[in-house]
């Protein structure tokens, strides 16, 4: 059944799990901020693997273009998409810029020297902290065959197709735009 994402539902912790089921395996997001100008851009980050829980974290250069775009303007919209098994998640919400050791140190892996040579103690080191306030996030069901199924069901009967759930949902009242975690 698919729910009216025109409705807009306060998310109680059966949503936020829901949202954490759909994008816990899907590592890399699409990242939009708001540029000077007005104009939107978007970038591939990988987000941390830390279970949702309404934030959403993420490494970055503090000397970064998107750094200076979240500083000037905090809303953010980061979108992730697994076309395998018919999951999709957009969320939006405000961004902050994060210099804690102790956070980094929860999150680095050795990988990440790719992009900070110097580990931890590299000084262009920083986190983006994302708190949600709202997600829309759509699931079809598994595999082609059941959604071409679905599809040829609602030709022949003459009713709507009905492509799995989509729902938009109210996590959280916007966060402070200070800098602390």
């Amino acid at each position: 059944m698919v729910k009216n994402a025109s409705q807009v539902e306060t998310a109680g912790s059966n949503d936020i799990k829901k949202l954490a089921e759909l994008i816990k395996d899907i590592k890399i997001a699409m990242l939009t901020t708001v540029e000077a100008d007005g104009r939107l851009r978007s970038r591939p980050m990988a987000t941390q693997n830390k279970p949702f829980d309404g934030t959403l974290w993420f490494f970055t250069e503090i000397n970064s273009g998107k750094v200076s775009e979240i500083q000037r303007d905090h809303q953010v919209n980061i979108s992730y998409a697994d076309t395998d098994r018919q999951k999709y998640a957009s969320v939006s919400g405000v961004a902050n810029v994060v210099q804690d050791r102790a956070k980094a140190e929860a999150f680095w892996s050795p990988v990440y020297k790719a992009w900070f040579p110097d580990g931890l103690d590299d000084p262009s080191l920083a986190l983006l902290k994302g708190d949600v306030t709202q997600a829309e996030y759509w699931e079809a069901p598994h595999g082609a065959v059941v959604r071409l199924v679905g599809f040829l069901k609602a030709v022949t009967t003459g009713q709507k197709y009905e492509p799995g759930e989509n729902r938009r949902v109210e996590v959280a009242e916007p966060a402070s735009t200070s800098g602390n975690a």
